[in-house]
């Protein structure tokens, strides 16, 4: 194995392991988020450090893509220029810059940098599945294993942006905390996490699918 082609697939297997790892951290630091008798102010550095692991899978769901893209043109898999891999790469490199100034950011300042994220995470989709059924259904070049693939990185986005409204009361939720009414504030919590949890759970199941179909590749 040529060393680029080895070197892009441990940048694309670090992905995996970052991703779930990552979520598996971010998942269970989430249960102190609402776990009887913690203070407030634990609650708080709770939902700091969810924050914080939580941006290893946005990182790696980010960097999906461009090292998947540069691992398949590099072992021709897809036929593509060679200049197309520093492209996309770019681009993801890009947007990962954008998803990390969003996670610095706070209050106001940040509202245009999420909103443009959020649209790059519906063209992402749409661009995956499109690019997805295509594969598998003959219109375009592709393998069999990359489509599927493909349509599973799709899906895990999709899981994502419901994640994502589930938890936006998030914010207000924790900070009421430390309000007049904690009570109240506990139990929007424990809804919110209601909600996420089995999503996050999907996630694990489309990653680890798509990990497999890797595996699965010479047959596929």
């Amino acid at each position: 194995m040529p060393l680029e082609i080895a070197l892009w697939t441990l940048l694309h297997s670090l992905v995996f392991v970052y991703w779930l790892g990552g979520d598996l951290g971010a998942f269970y630091a989430s249960a102190y988020l609402t776990r009887p008798g913690i203070s407030a102010d634990r609650r708080l550095m709770a939902g700091k450090i969810v924050a914080d692991v939580d941006m290893a899978p946005r990182t790696a769901l980010i960097m999906a893509a461009p090292t998947g893209y540069a691992l398949a043109v590099r072992s021709d898999w897809i036929h593509a220029p060679a200049w197309t891999v520093w492209l996309v790469l770019a681009a993801g490199l890009a947007w990962l810059a954008l998803a990390w100034k969003i996670h610095l950011s706070h209050g106001a300042a940040g509202t245009a940098f999420r909103t443009t994220d959020l649209y790059i995470r519906w063209l992402f989709l749409a661009g995956l599945a499109l690019a997805g059924v295509s594969g598998l259904a003959g219109l375009v070049e592709l393998p069999g294993f990359i489509a599927i693939k493909l349509l599973l990185l799709a899906a895990a986005v999709l899981m994502g942006l419901l994640i994502r409204g589930a938890l936006k009361p998030l914010g207000p939720a924790l900070a009421g905390l430390s309000g007049p009414d904690p009570g109240a504030a506990e139990a929007s919590l424990a809804r919110m996490l209601n909600m996420a949890k089995p999503l996050v759970v999907v996630i694990w199941a489309l990653i680890i699918l798509a990990a497999f179909t890797g595996l699965l590749k010479p047959t596929i």
